[in-house]
């Protein structure tokens, strides 16, 4: 029996009429992603950096080269406001690890990208943080990973 149980095992008792069965996921999906958070924070935390800073590090990179996209997209992207996209960048420009660069195509526009420091940064850091995300996986096999990730993705997808 685990807190989830203990606290289900609390509401059917003060509370017998209600179903509350869905504290059961929901529930489990927070204490989840907090253990998950903890564990990848302190993996950024050795690197010296959060996972913010590795979020934009890491869609820069994923675009392939030239590693850059507009300020815009990256909001979208990495699902977060354009205001925190502008602080968490001003941020990165200070540190050296993204550049902002005029946009060809639109006078006003920029487009971010990875330095060789924000590159280098991301290539020290990515191989640890697979390797923790492994770890916080290892109780579950190949298949009940899959299993996992496909039913998080029905509540995660939009319709």
């Amino acid at each position: 029996m685990d807190h989830v149980d203990r606290i289900l095992a609390q509401w059917r008792a003060a509370r017998p009429g209600l179903d509350v069965s869905p504290m059961a996921v929901i529930g489990r999906l927070g204490r989840a992603a907090a253990v998950v958070d903890a564990r990848l924070a302190t993996t950024f935390a050795a690197h010296g950096i959060d996972a913010g800073t590795f979020d934009v590090l890491a869609t820069l990179a994923r675009q392939g080269e030239p590693s850059r996209i507009t300020p815009a997209e990256l909001a979208a992207d990495a699902m977060i406001t354009t205001s925190a996209v502008a602080q968490r960048l001003n941020r990165l420009d200070r540190q050296g690890l993204i550049i902002r660069e005029p946009n060809p195509d639109d006078g006003r526009g920029k487009f971010v990208r990875l330095t060789d420091a924000g590159r280098a940064l991301l290539d020290a850091v990515l191989p640890d943080h697979l390797a923790t995300e492994e770890e916080v996986l290892a109780s579950l096999t190949s298949a009940e990973r899959e299993t996992l990730a496909r039913l998080l993705s029905k509540l995660v997808a939009p319709e």
